[in-house]
């Protein structure tokens, strides 16, 4: 008995050294995760010689002149408005396009449905890069129609639409047909039943893209920056780099700059977090 009872405190000991363990190397990783918004955060405040001195220093002085200076030098109303809207109508476009597109490729089991669901869902492999130089080549040289808000929306469409169709396909398979049968027979055309059935089900789906497209779309600083030239076009990302010279940057500028950037983003992600994990967690069970 007494044997039993020192393996037992054995195995309970070795089981919460091994549970200290894990979670210490948890919490190590967190604090290199948060280590660069650490130094974007307490840089942000520091001028540009203390910066370049003493970079990993806490904050010896709150100086909120940076922000005003960045605030002015970004026009940072105007690059956020160009965020909101690129943002708001691209992302918008994409959940209710992908989702009538994923609708249709379920629904209707053609073999050229089969083919274009299958083409979708290659095209996520090819990196962007690969083809960004053609795309501007074409968009820019050719048809001449870089520098515009709207054809930044269009690109966006187009390259985030594959992923979405991709996870409104999966769920849209778990919805029992007899759902859309029953709304039929009450008089409902297909777009109806999709509208009014079908859409409403895909409500946690819909957020967590929603969310996902938000922050890609509004952090994303590489294709804005090749479609988007002229000043009164630039998103946030966009206006941060200009704070970078030829031969020398200032830092704490900056530093302001990218705060004022990931705040808004930041905010909308605490606000939206419940809707993400409980989207995941629907996408598991299913």
């Amino acid at each position: 008995m007494k044997y039993t009872m020192e393996i037992n405190d054995m195995k309970a000991r070795s089981k919460n050294v091994s549970s200290y363990l894990k979670y210490g190397f948890l919490y190590i990783l967190l604090l290199i995760y948060l280590f660069p918004f650490y130094l974007v955060f307490i840089n942000s405040f520091k001028s540009r010689k203390e910066i370049i001195s003493n970079p990993l220093g806490f904050i010896s002085k709150m100086n909120l002149s940076n922000f005003v200076n960045a605030f002015k030098r970004m026009s940072y109303l105007d690059a956020f408005i160009n965020s909101l809207i690129i943002t708001t109508i691209s992302v918008l476009i994409i959940a209710l396009f992908s989702s009538m597109t994923a609708y249709f490729f379920v629904r209707y089991k053609w073999k050229i449905n089969k083919f274009l669901f299958l083409l979708m869902v290659t095209s996520m492999l090819i990196p962007f890069q690969s083809i960004m130089i053609p795309l501007v080549r074409i968009y820019g040289a050719t048809l001449k129609l870089l520098d515009n808000k709207w054809i930044l929306i269009y690109m966006y469409m187009g390259f985030g639409s594959s992923l979405s169709v991709f996870v409104y396909h999966g769920f849209i398979k778990s919805i029992p047909l007899e759902l859309e049968e029953a709304a039929m027979i009450d008089g409902c055309t297909r777009v109806q039943t999709f509208f009014r059935i079908v859409l409403p089900l895909l409500r946690s789906t819909t957020l967590t893209l929603i969310i996902l497209n938000v922050l890609w779309i509004w952090n994303d600083f590489l294709l804005p920056s090749l479609v988007l030239i002229s000043k009164v076009n630039r998103t946030l990302p966009l206006s941060t780099f200009y704070f970078h010279g030829t031969y020398t940057s200032d830092y704490g500028l900056l530093m302001a700059g990218l705060l004022l950037t990931i705040i808004p983003v930041i905010v909308f992600f605490l606000l939206m977090q419940k809707h993400i994990i409980s989207g995941i967690m629907q996408g598991a069970i299913k």
